[in-house]
């Protein structure tokens, strides 16, 4: 990246991560069901105190809501599940990585969060990955 690059947009990270769920196959989008997929600057407070976390550098992407494996049809969750992506931290990470392009990591961030959705501990995925 030059001096003079413009970091991408909020709007760029969508469309990035757009790309990407339309990029998995098909039948894991089937399972996502009504997984909504934002991007913000940042986690809140109250989302980095959540995960344990205080420097919201350190946080690339979270999923909230029920896991496919504790949801039942006779309590449904309150409110949609949804993936959140982070800009800055995605930005900080991709620039310190300088091996893969940017929607490579937001493909990666996104992936990771739906693993939660799947309920797939940070752990399972890690040893997923590793195994590849």
């Amino acid at each position: 990246m030059t001096a003079d690059s413009i970091a991408p947009s909020l709007d760029d990270f969508e469309r990035l991560a757009a790309s990407a769920f339309e990029a998995l196959p098909g039948e894991m989008r089937a399972l996502c069901g009504r997984v909504d997929v934002f991007v913000s600057e940042f986690a809140d407070a109250e989302t980095l105190a959540a995960v344990g976390l205080t420097d919201p550098f350190e946080l690339t992407g979270v999923y909230i809501g029920v896991d496919l494996s504790q949801k039942s049809v006779s309590d449904p969750s309150p409110e949609p599940d949804r993936v959140v992506l982070y800009r800055r931290p995605i930005l900080d990470e991709w620039a310190d990585h300088g091996s893969i392009t940017l929607g490579e990591l937001i493909a990666h961030v996104l992936v990771h969060e739906i693993g939660h959705h799947f309920g797939l501990s940070d752990e399972d995925m890690h040893r997923i990955e590793d195994a590849d």
